[in-house]
């Protein structure tokens, strides 16, 4: 069968996740544990299904954005439902405004996804503690807009029910949306958890956890998992009294966000594995953060790393060809590439960043609207990235650049956190350990040469 141009490009979409629990996504799913030097995801199953399956855990996973965690995250809780557990997974980006997140919005997130999520078990336990705190802050907010008369309708008590009688789940959701939507909102709604975040923690074990797990595992079921996504995009603002939002959330609140009694995963912003606050941190929780790693292209003596390019050329060989096999991809490579060092090109220059590498395959395609693909066009698409990337660094970032190329290892400065989260310097692991290395498309710049 002919290769579809438009079905190929879609199935490129970086933007897109792949969910274990669907068919055609397994197809598209590659394992790179070998290649990364541990399978995370197997640890994470362990600690929760081997070691403690009865007592709750929290364990905090990290790794570049647009690495793979959430592809690895969704079949963690595939591999989670297989073993009788009932999984609670949400990106909170939908529930939060990353640039502006206090403990109390996490807190609700948790709660409306929970509650959102339990529904069919029919909970009879009365969830008055919730129902009160949820009133009294909804009253705060009635109150103090129209004092200033405004949005008069919006926070009427009738906009806390559906169908004419109270929902838990609706309420919440009512009120985490209007946080997010509106800054206002959102610093009238601290000003009146804040104090109460404790009654929170409590209302939340009482009325949503506890019952849920009893209830469950009446059923047959193992347990409750709640899997948090997306923290690890929180931005790396200030807080008027000097702490960065990440260290604020995870170091000084962090005793708070572990005290919810089930099984549960965060995921943090990379850029905490390199603040002198990491031991800090790895107190409050209990447990070290596990990293996920990009996927080796080259090892750190700069020569190709021939296990990991293997595995990438099949990343996008599968969204050509799902349904054939691994060997019987690569016969038809010739459809979808030119020649095939111009599949080595593009994975050698993402840098084993899985997201990086769909970016480009994805505009190659939209350059060249159709197969197979060029290395002329290629190489446009690989300029055209390295210019936008260059636009936001400074001499004093360029000279840290190739000190890292040079020297594969960072050192603590200022700008090192921004360097990370902008995926300007990538983390691999090997035999010994960590060793860092630049973004491959920032080597081609006139910057980092001269």
């Amino acid at each position: 069968m002919a290769l579809n141009l438009p079905k190929f490009y879609r199935n490129c979409n970086p933007s897109k996740t792949l969910n274990s629990a669907s068919h055609e996504a397994q197809q598209y799913y590659i394992d790179f544990s070998d290649v990364r030097g541990s399978n995370i995801v197997e640890e994470l199953l362990a600690n929760i299904t081997l070691f403690s399956p009865e007592e709750p855990t929290c364990q905090l996973f990290t790794g570049h954005i647009g690495c793979g965690k959430s592809t690895e995250l969704l079949r963690l809780k595939f591999m989670l439902e297989r073993e009788g557990f009932h999984v609670v997974y949400f990106e909170s980006s939908q529930d939060l405004d990353m640039g502006d997140v206090d403990i109390g919005d996490i807190l609700l997130a948790i709660a409306h996804q929970i509650a959102c999520s339990i529904e069919f078990l029919s909970l009879k336990t009365p969830t008055r503690k919730l129902q009160n705190l949820l009133r009294g802050a909804w009253k705060a907010l009635k109150n103090e807009f129209e004092i200033r008369g405004s949005a008069r309708s919006t926070f009427h008590e009738t906009a806390l029910e559906k169908e004419g009688h109270f929902s838990l789940s609706w309420g919440l959701r009512q009120l985490t949306t209007h946080s997010k939507n509106s800054p206002e909102v959102r610093s009238k709604l601290r000003q009146y958890l804040e104090p109460r975040v404790g009654f929170l923690l409590e209302a939340i074990e009482e009325e949503l956890i506890d019952p849920a797990i009893v209830t469950l595992k009446e059923q047959g079921g193992a347990g409750l998992v709640t899997i948090v996504d997306n923290l690890d995009r929180v931005e790396n603002r200030r807080k008027p009294w000097g702490r960065s939002q990440p260290e604020y959330l995870f170091v000084d609140r962090g005793e708070q966000l572990r005290k919810l009694q089930c099984h549960i995963v965060y995921t943090i912003p990379i850029s905490l594995m390199f603040s002198s606050d990491l031991g800090r941190l790895t107190l409050r929780f209990g447990v070290d953060p596990k990293v996920l790693p990009m996927i080796p292209v080259k090892d750190r003596r700069e020569q190709m790393f021939e296990e990991g390019m293997v595995q990438m050329r099949q990343m996008v060989l599968a969204r050509a060809f799902p349904e054939l096999t691994a060997p019987e991809r690569l016969k038809r490579l010739g459809e979808v590439f030119d020649t095939a060092s111009t599949l080595d090109r593009l994975c050698y220059i993402s840098g084993g960043h899985a997201r990086n590498l769909l970016r480009l395959l994805h505009r190659c395609i939209e350059k060249e609207r159709h197969l197979p693909l060029s290395r002329d066009i290629l190489e446009a698409t690989i300029r055209e990235r390295c210019a936008q990337l260059a636009l936001s660094l400074d001499d004093s970032e360029w000279e840290l650049l190739r000190q890292v190329a040079q020297l594969k290892r960072v050192r603590q400065v200022r700008s090192l956190p921004s360097l990370i989260r902008s995926m300007f310097v990538f983390e691999y692991r090997d035999e010994n350990g960590s060793w860092f290395d630049i973004n491959p498309i920032l080597a081609e710049a006139q910057g980092f040469k001269s």
